[in-house]
């Protein structure tokens, strides 16, 4: 059961890792569409979006959907500071406490 809950963390990890590397790759907005798709942050991103999604069928394999999906959630806080701390995007006392309740939600459905 191990082999599927750290593939069920390395899904959630790689998936983030492509969510910076899209932010990253879309630059500073200005430029085509199809120049920022075809950045090297944008195609790394993509690549890992598809290794995430690979992982999470491997995770639920073993580990049921209504635990699973949830406890991508916690993916939601993990971004919102990695988005404070690569881009200087704003992180408030609510964003804090939103980021507090939805770690504590997934622990109880995976606890449940």
């Amino acid at each position: 059961m191990t082999l599927y809950w750290l593939a069920l963390a390395g899904a959630i990890l790689v998936s983030l890792a492509g969510q910076v590397l899209l932010k990253a790759g879309s630059g500073d907005g200005s430029g085509s569409l199809l120049i920022q798709l075809l950045r090297w942050q944008t195609l790394l991103g993509l690549a890992c979006y598809a290794a995430g999604a690979l992982l999470y069928i491997i995770a639920l394999r073993r580990i049921p959907m209504s635990v699973a999906l949830p406890s991508t959630a916690l993916g939601y806080g993990i971004i919102a500071l990695l988005g404070w701390w690569f881009f200087a995007e704003p992180l408030g006392a609510q964003k804090i406490a939103a980021i507090a309740l939805i770690a504590v939600g997934v622990v109880l459905l995976a606890t449940a």
